[in-house]
């Protein structure tokens, strides 16, 4: 425990948030942690609901995202941020219980070599939504990584936080982590990830700040980065029990990711010759159809939830998202337009 606890500032892009903020907020100002020492930045990308005003409520520092898009948000948040530390934090992010900060500090005060701290679960809750159960449940948000099987949460079929080839050293109360140059590296970075300040700003970020991609482009650089999965976990009240909204931020995703690897901003590589291997065995499977209802099972018979059954239909909307964007990136350069965004 350091004898005083130093200053975080934890930063959330918004887009009209107003449904889901203030729960997220709450439970920031809920922690037992210096309040003083805890420094919030709303990065906001023009909203017309209630965001702004429950951000003034919990004395949120708030500047303007021009734009728009919750990467363009944390670049700035992270370019006015003050503390030592800087967490990454998303509105629908509700941290579960009120030592959560001073959990996930505690490696980073202990050992200087380590860049950040990351939960490595998704908090399950039986009495949320379907599609937040079964993200729970799998460890991930889209699952498509589940073939790339560098997912970064605890999977309930695998029991594993990930199936990357990463070096571990279970220390107790985290994972030590070291990510080396020439190996994989998990989708480590949101969603409650903590990092070191200089850290961040050594990575030379410009109006984006892609999270997953942080330590990919510094373990290129540095050669190698150690990193903590803390033995807690965080909520994510993703999609709850709406499959309009899920197909729509897979659409979003993919396009995304078109677009801004078509500007040279992408260090993730999702058409290298080991990824388009497992981008085919996942449509293949997913065609099928019983392969996926095969792991539905699997999982049912670990942890026994009807949450499982969406996963082939989370397979077959994926699949159509991505075959679709990817045919319309290709032919028209389309992109997600976020005037009428919200969460």
């Amino acid at each position: 425990m350091p004898k005083t606890w130093p200053l975080i500032s934890i930063i959330t892009p918004t887009l009209n948030a107003g449904k889901v903020l203030e729960t997220e907020l709450e439970s920031i100002r809920s922690q037992d942690y210096p309040q003083d020492k805890i420094e919030i930045i709303i990065a906001d990308g023009g909203s017309t609901d209630s965001t702004l005003e429950i951000a003034k409520k919990y004395n949120a520092k708030v500047f303007p995202n021009p734009l728009k898009t919750g990467e363009a948000g944390k670049a700035v948040a992270v370019k006015k941020a003050e503390g030592k530390y800087i967490a990454l934090i998303d509105s629908d992010n509700i941290l579960p219980d009120n030592s959560w900060l001073k959990e996930m500090i505690e490696p980073l005060e202990q050992n200087p070599d380590i860049a950040g701290s990351e939960p490595w679960a998704f908090i399950y809750r039986k009495e949320a939504g379907f599609i937040e159960r079964y993200c729970a449940l799998i460890g991930a948000n889209d699952p498509i990584v589940l073939w790339y099987k560098n997912y970064d949460r605890v999977n309930t079929v695998s029991e594993k936080w990930t199936e990357s080839n990463v070096i571990q050293n279970d220390i107790g109360s985290y994972i030590a982590v070291t990510l080396k140059k020439g190996h994989e590296v998990p989708t480590i970075g949101a969603n409650g990830t903590i990092f070191r300040s200089d850290f961040l700003q050594s990575a030379n970020i410009g109006d984006y700040l892609f999270d997953i991609d942080i330590l990919l482009s510094e373990v290129k650089r540095l050669g190698e980065v150690k990193f903590a999965k803390v033995k807690t976990s965080i909520i994510h009240t993703y999609c709850e029990s709406n499959i309009k909204k899920f197909a729509r931020k897979q659409k979003r995703r993919v396009l995304d990711y078109y677009f801004y690897q078509s500007l040279g901003l992408r260090n993730t590589d999702w058409e290298s010759k080991g990824s388009k291997y497992a981008i085919l065995k996942f449509a293949v499977e997913t065609a099928l159809i019983f392969p996926n209802v095969f792991y539905a099972i699997k999982g049912l018979l670990k942890k026994p939830d009807i949450a499982w059954f969406f996963h082939p239909i989370a397979c077959l909307i994926t699949l159509y998202q991505y075959a679709i964007g990817t045919i319309s990136f290709k032919i028209n350069k389309a992109t997600i337009k976020r005037d009428d965004w919200k969460q």
